[in-house]
């Protein structure tokens, strides 16, 4: 059984007009469609396509609300035909003096925006939610408040490319969760005091859920149930394949369902976990307190570098003009030789030094003689 063409889809931006122009909001129109406010967002904004049967609801979807927008739309009036008049005699002409006319006045264009506007931009619109998400996976409110600005000062060192990235805000945001979910956090002094808990017991107890997960397993529910990512986005963020990252999902909806019964059904979990991050009061500082800290931060570590490069030409300067040019053998030390008598000081031969001095003189100095050949 073959089937039929794909319905086409419109643009992402008349995706969007169509689904303002019947007065609905992202989560009625994902709520119709069957997914999670995130993909809606995703779809109009062009980062994914949707595909398989999603596909074809969205685009029915979608199709319907074009046609009773077309069916509202008013119906242009029918022209009437010209009645006959008659003909006016032509008057004179009279001669006028050349008006000025109007020079055209030229619309203001767009104005383009400097990096520091553009990243200020971008901080405002991020920041807010990324604090809140990141509070999720670390239940730690300055931690998840510093793991943004970092993330956010990493980009603005590497800015030109993060600009042209499709999605900023995705990349601050795997940042700030590499920087949160680090496992060098435990050994700060920060670390080891815990924070007040959520005043709210059902928070407190979600929370706590949320902690006891594994890390790759929280992230995971993050992604998908709370910022509302679809499977191959999440297993890309994650850096994982899609089936990994569809059992990480399964396995930490099951712990939450087994400690929380009530959150077994995925749109509770998303709303808890909304409600959850929105009841914490995260405030996030300002685009140009954390851009001049990251500029800050950047000339420490060249400074840090240029004394490092320094300090190691000087010590290898020092080594060369004090290593020896020559090899120089080590001297061996010195050994006793029996039989040889102490050096004294000159005097009178004791009686042992006349007798040696005797038994060499006694002795012959000289060889054997030589033999020499006599004739016969």
């Amino acid at each position: 059984m073959t089937r039929g063409p794909a319905t086409p889809l419109p643009p992402p931006k008349e995706r969007r007009r169509l689904r303002e122009s019947a007065a609905l909001t992202q989560p009625q129109l994902a709520t119709q469609v069957g997914v999670a406010p995130g993909t809606v967002r995703a779809w109009e904004s062009g980062r994914t396509t949707p595909r398989g049967r999603k596909r074809e609801a969205y685009a029915k979807l979608l199709k319907t609300l074009a046609e009773e927008e077309a069916a509202q739309a008013p119906e242009p009036e029918q022209e009437q035909e010209p009645k006959l008049e008659a003909e006016p005699q032509p008057q004179p002409e009279l001669e006028l003096e050349p008006q000025p006319q109007p020079q055209p006045v030229a619309a203001p264009g767009p104005t383009a925006l400097t990096p520091a506007q553009a990243f200020d931009a971008l901080y405002a619109f991020g920041a807010p939610a990324l604090v809140r998400q990141t509070f999720l996976l670390t239940g730690r409110r300055e931690q998840a408040r510093e793991s943004v600005e970092r993330a956010f000062q990493a980009a603005w060192e590497r800015w030109p490319e993060v600009a042209r990235d499709r999605d900023p805000v995705g990349w601050v945001r795997a940042t700030a969760y590499e920087y949160a979910l680090s496992p060098w956090q435990r050994f700060r002094p920060r670390h080891r005091h815990p924070e007040p808990p959520p005043a709210d017991p059902g928070d407190r107890t979600l929370l706590n859920t949320l902690l006891r997960l594994p890390a790759r397993h929280r992230r995971t529910l993050v992604l998908y149930d709370g910022v509302g990512l679809d499977l191959p986005e999440t297993a890309a963020e994650t850096e994982a394949s899609t089936p990994a990252a569809a059992n990480r999902l399964l396995h930490a909806r099951e712990a939450v369902a087994a400690r929380l019964p009530a959150l077994a059904d995925p749109q509770v979990l998303h709303r808890r976990l909304a409600e959850l991050a929105s009841n914490e009061r995260l405030r996030a500082a300002e685009p140009p307190a954390v851009r001049r800290g990251g500029e800050r931060r950047a000339r420490l570590r060249t400074r840090a570098a240029i004394a490092f490069t320094v300090a190691l030409i000087g010590t290898t300067a020092l080594t060369v003009r004090t290593a020896p040019t020559h090899y120089e053998p080590p001297v061996s030390p010195g050994q006793a030789v029996r039989g040889v008598p102490h050096r004294v000081a000159p005097g009178a031969l004791s009686d042992e030094e006349l007798e040696l001095r005797q038994k060499l003189r006694d002795q012959v100095q000289d060889g054997p003689e030589r033999l020499l050949p006599r004739p016969e």
